[in-house]
Formats: C-alpha cells, structure tokens, sequence
C-alpha cells in the first residue's frame, strides 16, 4: 500500500516495511515486552503469536470503519485544512487521502469539508476560537451504512447551509449528528450530541451476530479484526458457564458467549454503549437472563457483583490499563477460575502482569491480533488460569 502522506502524517508509521516484516517486528517487540512474565514454552515459541486476520491479497488497505480526521486554519491563514495530527505533534497535516480508511467514509469526509471550506465556516484553533474541531465517521465492513458526526465547539448557525447542501447530495450519510465540545483537552468528543438527520446506528455484523453502532458508543475500529479477536475470546471461555465482561462496551464478546450458552454479565461506563449492548441482546434474540448489562464504571460495578460466583472474567480496559482497584477484586476477591486479558496498550499489561502472577495466575497463552496494520500497535491478549 502507498499513501501521498507517507512520511510526514502520524497515522503510519510502518510503511516502509512489507506486511509479513510488520509482523514480525510487533511479534518480537511483545514478546520482548512480555518476556519477563512468559514461561519459557510461550516465550521461545516458534509459531507466532498473531492470529490470521483476512486482509485479503496484498498489503491491507481500507480496514478502518472508523474514519477520524481533525481540522485546523489552512497554513496561509485563509480557508480549511482536514487530516491527521504530525506524528509527536499538534500540527495538522492536510490530507487529500487516507488509504487505511473505509473508502466511502473517506468520501463522505472529503465531501463534507468542501462544503464546510466554501461556505468559509472557520476551524477551531488551539485557543478553540473557531467552530470546526473534528470529524468522525463510521461505516459498516461493507460501506453499505454508514453514519458522520462533526464536532464543533458551538452550534454555530453558519453550519445550518454547507450541512444542508451535504445532506442533499450523493455522498450524504445514513445519519448525520453534531458534537458539541467547547472544553480544551485530549477528548475528542463533548457531552452534548444533536441527531440532525437519519438514522441513529448503524448495524454491524460479527461472528454471526448484529451489533448496533451509535456514533459516541465505543466499537472496534476494524472489524474484520474484531472478528478474529472475538473468536479467541470467545473460545477462551468455553465451559465457563458464568463470565463477567468488563468494559464490555456494545457486548462483542458478551453476546458471543451468551450466544453460546454462557450466562454474561457486562459492565461499561459509557451509558450509550450500555444501551446498544441492550439493543443489541434483543436483536439477536438474546435474552436478559443470559446477557445482563450494567452501566457503571467498573470499579464500582463489580463491587455490586461481588458476592456472585464467577468462573471467567474478560477484561478489555482502555489505554491506561486497569485500576489497582479493579486488579485487587478480581485477582483477590473474586478470583475465577479463568481470566482473559485483551490489551490495547501492552505497557499497561506489563506493568500489572507481575501483580496479576503473585496473586496465583499463570499464563496460558499468549495471543496478538492486528488491529491496526502499518502501526507500531498491537492489540494483545494474554490467557490466565488460577493456580
């Protein structure tokens, strides 16, 4: 895969090498990362640790369904600029493609921003004086659906004619949302979100199951990746039959095990992920004595389940890793009898796996799926059972 941008955007960092080198290189770079925690038969392993994920022939291209892109004053001081931070940078480097991205959610991003530059509505600077702070669109694997919000720092009315004239056009998404986040910060996304037009969610499909996407809830970037990661998962609690999944978001690996026979408890802060996790039960027939779904953060959700037998947990926390708090109920307290860790940031991992080991676990597995190709990121899970 070539991409204009190569070299100068953030996103890629990879590109320079071929798809199986990439490979290699994240496959060495965790084990090396992990390798004091491994056992010797996981750490010295000649197979490796990824598990295929089908990009199709050649370099993988077009696996992102969710489309990012941040705006800023053009360079001259005059017009609109759209694309990707610099990498270890706040400068915006302007793109005229992205071709990790789904193609037509490209298509609704670059049409969109050229109804926003002629209509001269201005982007937020770093002061966030200026209206135009992001845009994110999400699209189903097969680009049939598709839904774009734009985050603005206020509901400015020189929005109203440029969205309009979008919205009449061929390239117009789904649904269409306005974001409105006037508070300084890493959070891409503000508390107040206004439906505008069409649908509310799309509907995505994995492992056999439907899962409704609203454009706020968190669901994986990749979704032919998802699938793979969920399969693992999925089979990694096979016999359990009580699992509590934490930071379950929308219930990817919820729902395929309640699917399966298992009765699931999940537990996800984010209140609109809840709610699609809840839809998405009903829309596979899946009933609330199987999947439960709490909204709570989870160190405070999983003192409410406590006192219920659990015989495998499934966590997948954000970026900074688990709570002590959280470590502590379910490696002390609660104590399954199996426990499947799936990490975005494998530093984070490392640095509770020597806690994690002490409190009786040893490592089963080690697995990676690749998540995001031309990156140095990896997706990891690692398999645990109680002494």
């Amino acid at each position: 895969m070539t991409c204009a941008h190569a070299g100068t955007c953030g996103g890629c960092s990879l590109l320079h090498l071929s798809y199986d080198a990439q490979l290699s290189r994240k496959d060495a770079a965790l084990r090396n990362l992990l390798a004091p925690h491994l056992p010797r038969r996981i750490r010295d392993r000649a197979a490796g640790i990824f598990q295929p994920v089908d990009y199709g022939a050649g370099s993988p291209a077009h696996f992102r369904q969710k489309v990012a892109f941040v705006f800023a004053p053009a360079s001259h001081g005059r017009g609109l600029a759209m694309g990707h931070y610099q990498r270890g940078s706040q400068r915006v480097v302007p793109v005229v493609e992205c071709p990790v991205h789904s193609e037509r959610g490209n298509r609704i991003a670059f049409a969109l921003r050229d109804h926003l530059g002629r209509a001269g509505v201005s982007a937020a600077d770093p002061s966030l004086a200026g209206v135009l702070r992001h845009l994110l669109v999400r699209t189903t694997a097969d680009d049939r659906e598709a839904i774009a919000m734009l985050v603005v720092t206020r509901n400015d009315k020189r929005l109203r004619q440029p969205v309009r004239r979008f919205l009449d056009s061929a390239d117009r998404p789904d649904g269409f949302f306005i974001n409105i986040n006037p508070d300084p910060g890493p959070f891409m996304v503000g508390a107040r979100t206004i439906r505008v037009d069409g649908r509310s969610q799309i509907r995505e499909t994995v492992g056999g199951l439907h899962y409704l996407v609203s454009p706020t809830a968190f669901f994986q970037t990749n979704v032919r990746a998802a699938a793979v990661l969920q399969d693992y998962v999925w089979h990694s609690m096979e016999g359990c039959a009580r699992v509590l999944d934490l930071y379950c978001g929308g219930g990817l690996f919820a729902l395929r095990m309640a699917a399966a026979g298992a009765h699931v408890t999940g537990i996800e802060e984010n209140r609109q992920a809840t709610l699609d996790a809840i839809a998405n039960a009903r829309l596979n027939g899946i009933s609330a004595s199987s999947a439960r779904f709490i909204a709570a953060t989870v160190e405070e959700g999983v003192r409410r389940v406590s006192k219920d037998g659990w015989d495998g947990v499934v966590l997948d926390p954000p970026r900074q890793g688990c709570s002590d708090q959280v470590l502590e109920a379910v490696f002390q307290e609660l104590r399954p009898a199996r426990v499947t860790y799936v990490s975005c940031n494998p530093d984070s991992l490392s640095a509770e796996l020597g806690g994690i080991l002490q409190c009786g676990y040893k490592i089963e597995d080690l697995a990676a799926v690749d998540m995001f190709p031309h990156t140095d990121h990896v997706e990891a899970i690692v398999r645990l059972r109680r002494l």
